[in-house]
């Protein structure tokens, strides 16, 4: 998704070979009409599946869980990391470990919401562990639900979270895929494939 990458180029801010800040158009303050392209691209993805569901965790993936529910015309449903006081019904919830905050939490989602007869489309932020989607994943297989696929905005492929949810046969698909970075510098995978077919490798 090219205006995701120039977006990515010339507002991220690159802290280390690991770590990229978004915040200033994606996941603290949001480009509305960024975040339903977003929604509409996931639809052109994956609209020829029968998704009835949209699912991600609170709190960074809800924005675009909700443009692809838009883009999709279904509901949507956030993950809760903490268990509220008004969750008093049965939940599905899984361990998922944050390298980001360094700290272990259960993710959970009330048993009304998601069941067997559902067609699921994961959506998140980012891809890079792995561990948030894994826990979503194991939270649609208690359900019963089918799991239809996993859209990423921005995945950092040099980690293994591609590799951990291709292993369990989920179809995987980002929007911008980072194949590494440095301050200053960031390199994207289509774009490099695209230079080496030109350059007739």
């Amino acid at each position: 998704m090219k205006v995701l990458e120039e977006r990515i180029r010339q507002e991220g801010l690159i802290l280390s070979e690991s770590v990229l800040k978004v915040d200033s158009f994606l996941n603290h303050q949001v480009d509305t009409g960024l975040a339903l392209q977003i929604g509409r691209e996931f639809k052109e993805v994956f609209g020829h599946l029968p998704v009835t569901k949209i699912l991600t965790v609170e709190a960074s993936g809800i924005q675009f869980a909700m443009a692809a529910g838009i883009a999709f015309s279904v509901p949507f449903i956030y993950a809760k990391k903490k268990k509220a006081v008004t969750l008093s019904e049965d939940v599905y919830s899984a361990p998922v470990y944050s390298f980001t905050r360094q700290e272990s939490y259960q993710i959970s989602i009330s048993q009304k919401y998601l069941g067997p007869e559902d067609r699921v489309l994961i959506v998140d932020d980012f891809l890079a562990t792995g561990a948030a989607l894994v826990g979503l994943a194991d939270i649609v297989g208690q359900s019963g639900a089918q799991l239809l696929g996993v859209g990423c905005v921005i995945e950092k492929s040099f980690q293994e979270g591609r590799s951990l949810l291709e292993k369990r046969g989920i179809n995987v698909h980002a929007l911008a895929r980072i194949s590494s970075m440095a301050p200053g510098e960031v390199h994207f995978i289509a774009n490099e494939e695209k230079m080496r077919e030109s350059a007739g490798c």
